[in-house]
């Protein structure tokens, strides 16, 4: 059920009537949502379309068609159910990010936050996930945090991730040659902190830490920011303290 309160995450339209939902700040972020259940689909796209910031471009009802709508609409962000009939979320994920230069960002929905399936969707490049039963002011605002290249995990997906990845994955750190301020923007980033709370924290410009996560990624071969969290703590450049 779409509404209700759930637990922490480390972070961090087209309306009913056929108009668009425009940000204060400017252009909106456009949003596909893929998701098998006609009438979850429907609620989330007349909720996520009212709020703030958000047009809702298109529907999915299964991983082909995310795929194909997400050709030919190119939104900024799926919203990507992971259980869906003929391709699952996850194929669809990896699908997306492989075919282009410049895939929109994928934010799984699921219902349960121990669904292994969120892990391999986050492993196949997925920049975070929500749950369902999120009140849709949150989801709407990991939408939005996605679209401008920020990350959203909860603990225990990254802790399942950190298990699960091959350990020869831990070796790009001490080869990537980060410079002392690159490695303490990537610490930063896997305690959870966004680009402009990063920015705040060193006293510098949103502009410098911009170019410097763009570094960490380059030099690490991560393919997102949730890749290079994962390769921080791999390392042991983040020691990770979970609690669930």
């Amino acid at each position: 059920m779409i509404g209700s309160d759930a637990s922490a995450a480390v972070t961090t339209g087209i309306s009913p009537t056929g108009t668009s939902s425009t940000s204060p700040t400017g252009t909106p972020v456009t949003l596909l949502i893929a998701d098998d259940h006609e009438v979850t689909r429907s609620g989330l796209r007349m909720l996520l379309a009212a709020q703030p910031g958000i047009a809702v471009v298109g529907e999915a009802a299964d991983g082909i068609e995310a795929v194909e709508q997400a050709r030919r609409l190119r939104p900024d962000v799926v919203l990507m159910d992971v259980r869906m009939p003929r391709r699952n979320g996850i194929e669809a994920t990896r699908q997306l990010l492989a075919e282009s230069a410049e895939p929109p960002k994928v934010v799984v929905i699921t219902t349960f936050e121990n669904d292994d399936y969120v892990t391999a969707a986050l492993g196949a490049g997925a920049s975070g996930f929500v749950l369902k039963r999120f009140p849709v002011r949150r989801i709407a605002e990991a939408v939005r945090v996605v679209a401008e290249g920020e990350a959203i995990l909860f603990p225990a997906a990254l802790r399942r991730m950190v298990a699960a990845r091959p350990l020869d994955s831990a070796e790009a750190l001490p080869a990537a040659a980060l410079t002392g301020r690159e490695e303490e923007v990537l610490r930063l980033m896997a305690t959870g902190l966004s680009n402009p709370e990063i920015a705040e924290t060193l006293t510098v410009s949103l502009e410098t830490v911009k170019t410097h996560v763009g570094n960490v990624l380059t030099k690490l071969g991560a393919q997102n920011r949730t890749h290079a969290v994962v390769i921080a703590y791999e390392s042991g450049l983040v020691v990770p303290r979970f609690t669930g």
